[in-house]
């Protein structure tokens, strides 16, 4: 259904062009000329938003703010004020009776469209229908240098690509290869927050952290600073973290490297989904089981566990994966094939190699993989 948005403005010509515009954009409007009106109509239409223009010749739009505050009916209905006044007060003055954003005319009309839907998306009925949706699936390696980045990296990249809306976030403290993989070389975010207490955390000091790659990938990035990997975080934060992760996206990508610890496992209880990094040979296969038992002995169910194998090298001296599967107990959710040159490439231009050649056979393979997730995520 689409959201509503009531847009209230005396001057007729600008009601007409913002609906028109939103209703492009896929929102159902409804209109109100004067400020009893819009008060009355907010009342019965309850819409998911308020559009509202301050000066308006019965009652300005601060009044009308107040009166939508003081009912019980219309008190959570975000507002954005929308006004010709530009002094630094009335836009204090907005948002101390409650106004959520404050827009200064003329606007142009993409930035109102982002406004809209940024303030849509914060709406905390939104927020919690998506939290209730929103799945998160980490990625561990049983050892370094399996590929773990890579794949969490890609996994977040082609369910971006499939429509999704994902958070790609980096646990590795002090390891943070990941920034460094898709070019962004100042990232300690992950520490600041981590740092917190559980009760300091919430969608705006998290969102505030995070970082875009030049795909419109949003990321929660560590850093390669020796010292942060000595940070000792309470269990109970990391979770909250991915808690609030979960609010802010439709899908939540974690890099747990290679580093199992009890924040890690409180992290791993907290996932829909642990996918498993091993390499077709017997060291990271006895290293996978031992893994497992830990996770299990830490309490993760282990219908939640999941396995990929990638091959870092072409070589035929590898264990089968029939052979893997037997080991491990597990069935393999994914066969990565040895693809060096194009991870070389990938990495040299910091792009995700799903991003970066897209008909490759190892491409392929990752984009079926965040698939074969996608279609778990929405069947659950």
């Amino acid at each position: 259904m689409a959201e509503k948005i009531l847009i209230v403005d005396d001057d007729i010509d600008s009601l007409k062009l913002i609906g028109l515009m939103l209703q492009r954009h896929g929102y159902e409007v409804v209109a109100a000329n004067a400020g009893e009106q819009a008060i009355a109509r907010a009342a019965s239409e309850l819409p998911d938003l308020i559009i509202l223009d301050v000066m308006m010749p019965d009652m300005d739009g601060y009044e009308v703010t107040q009166r939508l505050r003081d009912d019980a009916s219309t008190r959570d209905i975000p507002i954005i004020m929308f006004t010709a006044k530009t002094l630094i007060d009335d836009k204090v003055k907005a948002f101390e009776l409650g106004a959520d954003d404050y827009l200064t005319k003329p606007t142009h009309p993409a930035e109102l469209a982002s406004r809209v839907k940024a303030i849509l998306a914060r709406n905390p009925h939104k927020e919690a229908e998506k939290a209730s949706t929103t799945r998160a699936v980490g990625v561990i390696g049983v050892k370094g240098g399996v590929g773990t980045s890579t794949v969490a990296a890609n996994l977040a990249a082609a369910l971006m690509q499939a429509g999704e809306e994902p958070v790609l976030a980096d646990f590795c403290l002090g390891y943070g290869t990941l920034g460094l993989y898709l070019g962004n070389t100042k990232a300690a975010s992950m520490a600041s927050l981590l740092s917190k207490q559980p009760a300091e955390l919430n969608e705006r000091t998290v969102e505030d952290q995070l970082t875009r790659h030049s795909s419109g990938l949003k990321m929660l990035l560590s850093s390669t600073r020796p010292k942060e990997s000595l940070l000792h975080y309470a269990p109970e934060t990391a979770a909250e973290l991915v808690k609030t992760l979960k609010k802010l996206s439709t899908s939540v990508i974690l890099d747990l490297g290679s580093q199992y610890n009890p924040a890690i496992g409180r992290v791993a209880r907290s996932l829909d989904q642990l996918l498993v990094i091993v390499e077709p040979n017997r060291v990271a296969l006895s290293m996978a089981r031992e893994l497992f038992q830990s996770l299990e002995a830490d309490g993760l169910d282990r219908a939640k566990l999941s396995v990929a194998v990638v091959n870092r090298t072409q070589s035929s001296m590898q264990t089968p994966w029939q052979e893997i599967e037997q080991a491990l107990a597990q069935e393999i959710k994914a066969i990565i094939s040895a693809a060096p040159d194009l991870a070389y490439q990938s990495l040299e231009a910091g792009i995700p190699i799903v991003l970066f050649r897209p008909n490759s056979i190892a491409a392929s393979q990752l984009m079926k993989l965040a698939e074969d997730f996608r279609v778990q995520m929405n069947a659950d």
